[in-house]
Formats: structure tokens, C-alpha cells, sequence
């Protein structure tokens, strides 16, 4: 099984940096059969990653999207859910601030602190803040992954596992009913998975398109997730799934 997700997470990312791929040559690739690829090629489809065609696959609009593309999406509910993130942190916290362009929104309503430590594996999180004097930012490390501009891989994984913050501020692609948060990458699931087992407490920052989304790589169930802040676009049967698993629902404006 794990063989298996990691070769889809594998052909994801070939879709992410050229556009396209080809079953004959992801089969010799992955040393595997032309079945075994359509099989996953379906399975990423029916998860609407992808869009099948004869002999391959080209990848969705979500995943086209440039990086400047996607921070224009909902902006306006990002900005809000961004300033009600904020009011939630408090002087001398320490908190973790996932790449995203929601968690970028956080990031720009955080200058007036006297004393904050932000970890972020976020360049353009960092970027930003580097000019805030009393904000102590902690970069862990790793590799570009150019898609998100966040840092991964082992370097960082290390890192995350050395600290502990107050709160962490996750960004997410998508929301499975009663089942919980993913994403696109498995590398940035895993290191998700080990930003919330270093945090006092796990907020999800997200526009109320994600709920109607679902990721590849599963992030966490319900039930290492505290807060949800979102925009009043979420719809009422969202909310209730929320609260039915003991989530607290902010409701930004």
C-alpha cells in the first residue's frame, strides 16, 4: 500500500512539472504494468487530481494553478479568515506557520507583536516577516518544493521534531466528511503530521471552497484538529460535520 501511494504521489508531481503523463512510459518507470498505472491513474481521477485521456493523463486546473494564481483565489475570505487567525494569538507564543496562501494571509496580521516566535517552512511566510523586528522567525530547512515554495524532506522532518509551539496554523486542500484534512504531497502530509504532534494546539485555516475538495495524502483525522477557521461561504451541513467531531467553527468576516 505505501509502494502504492508514493508512486501516485510520484506521478502527481510529473503532472505538476510538465503538464502531462504517458501510461507506457510511467509503466517503465515504475517498473510495473500498463493495469497497474491506469488502475492508479483512475484512482487519482475518481479524487479529481487528474483528467484521463487515451494513452495517459493530463493534470486539473487545481493543480496548473500557479503559485501567484492561486493566492488571488478567495482572496477577499483569506484575508478574513487571516485577521481572525491572528486574534488568536497571543504576546510570547510560539507558533508554527504551514506554507499556504490562507497561512500567508496569518502571517501579514502579525507585525504588531512585541514578542512572537514564528516557525514556517513557508519562503514567502519567511520573506515577509523578515523585516518584523520583535518576530523571532525559525526556518527548519530542507528542499524547494517549487509548486508550494515550502521547504521538505528529511532536513526539515528532523527540525520540526526538535520543537514544541503554542499553536499551529495549518493551511489544507481538502476535507473528507468525518474522516479528516489532506493535502497533495505526501512529503508535506508527513511533515504536517509532524507539525501537529509538536503543537499545544492545531487551528485549520481554510476558505469554505476546501470543503468541497479532497487531497491525495491524508493529513490527520478530526480528532487532532481543535479549531476550523473559515468564511461564512461554508455551508450549514459543514459546519454541523465540524462540531458533530468536536471541532470548534470560527466563522471569518
Amino acid at each position: 500500500m505505501k509502494k502504492t501511494a508514493l508512486r501516485r504521489s510520484k506521478i502527481l508531481e510529473e503532472l505538476e512539472s510538465s503538464g502531462q503523463v504517458n501510461v507506457a512510459e510511467l509503466s517503465k518507470e515504475f517498473q510495473v504494468s500498463e493495469v497497474t498505472i491506469r488502475n492508479d491513474l483512475a484512482n487519482l481521477e475518481r479524487n479529481k487530481l487528474l483528467v484521463r485521456a487515451h494513452g495517459g493523463a493530463f493534470k486539473t486546473n487545481t493543480l496548473a494553478v500557479h503559485v501567484a494564481e492561486r493566492k488571488k483565489t478567495n482572496l477577499e475570505a483569506k484575508k478574513a479568515i487571516g485577521r481572525a487567525a491572528a486574534e488568536l494569538i497571543v504576546e510570547g507564543d510560539s507558533i508554527i506557520l504551514d506554507s499556504g496562501t490562507t497561512t500567508l494571509e496569518v502571517s501579514k496580521n502579525i507585525g504588531n507583536f512585541e514578542r512572537l516566535s514564528v516557525i514556517s517552512n513557508a519562503l514567502d511566510i519567511i520573506n515577509n516577516l523578515a523585516s518584523s523586528e520583535n518576530i523571532e522567525v525559525i526556518v527548519p530547512g530542507g528542499f524547494l518544493r517549487k509548486f508550494s515554495m515550502s521547504l521538505v524532506g528529511p532536513l526539515a522532518e528532523k527540525n520540526f521534531k526538535q520543537v514544541h509551539c503554542n499553536k499551529l496554523f495549518l493551511g489544507v486542500d481538502g476535507f473528507k466528511s468525518d474522516h479528516g484534512i489532506y493535502t497533495y504531497n505526501m512529503e508535506e502530509a508527513y511533515l504536517n503530521q509532524l507539525m501537529i504532534e509538536v503543537a499545544e494546539e492545531v487551528i485549520v485555516v481554510a476558505d469554505s471552497s476546501k470543503f468541497k475538495k479532497i487531497g491525495f495524502a491524508f493529513i490527520a483525522g478530526f480528532s487532532k484538529i481543535h479549531k476550523v477557521i473559515t468564511d461564512n461561504g461554508i455551508e450549514e451541513e459543514f459546519i454541523k460535520m465540524l462540531q458533530r467531531n468536536n471541532v470548534e467553527v470560527i466563522i471569518a468576516n
